[in-house]
């Protein structure tokens, strides 16, 4: 049973399962409101859970494809979209399943949180946020598969905590031929899942011992040559 979930300045559904929007999703709404401004441009989101960003994208005049390995993410994204009474095509499938070539954006905001388990789970909830020991399996695939589809001249847009390597994701960008720099930052209050895992991410080396309530977060834009 879907539950209603107040975000910002509007409302969305949340299915149990699927990942809330949170700080990161705000983060990239903002750099998605100010990369958009033109009608008709197309867009593919990678990674689409709840749907808020593709509906706030087709919200802004673009022709928005969206896709989740989750048939729960699905089902809400679509149900999201049709409240909203936003066009959007939201499609089931890994990212090996993407159309190639020919988006002017590509938004995604990734499973990043390092995790001891060395892959991602194969199902359930914490698919929405476990990116293996480094945070960057997911990460590196989207900087991969943006590479692919993006026409020239075409946009990604990601973020993720900067736990997982600031310049090891631009020089990954660079390395697939994107143009990338990192366009905003913020601080924020350490979330559930990062919080338990404090004291294994201190022993790993990927949070200080004076980072106690916060972590930063990174949103990546990168362009195709």
């Amino acid at each position: 049973m879907a539950e209603s979930l107040r975000s910002r300045r509007r409302r969305m559904l949340l299915v149990p399962g699927v990942y809330a929007p949170q700080h990161d999703t705000h983060l990239l709404m903002q750099a998605v409101r100010r990369e958009l401004c033109d009608p008709g441009r197309r867009v593919l989101e990678l990674g689409t859970g709840s749907g808020a960003l593709a509906v706030h994208a087709a919200r802004l005049g673009a022709r928005v494809t969206a896709v989740d390995i989750s048939r729960r993410a699905v089902l809400c994204a679509r149900l999201n979209a049709a409240l909203h009474r936003q066009r959007v095509t939201v499609r089931y499938g890994d990212l090996s399943t993407v159309d190639r070539g020919g988006y002017d954006l590509v938004i995604s905001n990734p499973p990043y949180v390092p995790a001891p388990a060395a892959l991602p789970p194969r199902r359930g909830k914490a698919r929405a946020w476990d990116g293996g020991l480094d945070g960057r399996v997911v990460v590196d695939r989207v900087c991969t598969t943006a590479a692919a589809v993006l026409r020239p001249g075409g946009t990604l847009l990601m973020v993720h905590s900067a736990m997982c390597g600031v310049d090891v994701t631009l020089d990954t960008l660079h390395g697939v031929g994107l143009d990338a720099q990192v366009i905003d930052r913020e601080l924020v209050p350490l979330g559930p899942v990062t919080r338990s895992r404090l004291l294994w991410l201190r022993d790993q080396g990927l949070m200080d011992e004076e980072q106690q309530d916060k972590e930063e977060l990174v949103v990546f834009r990168a362009r195709r040559r």
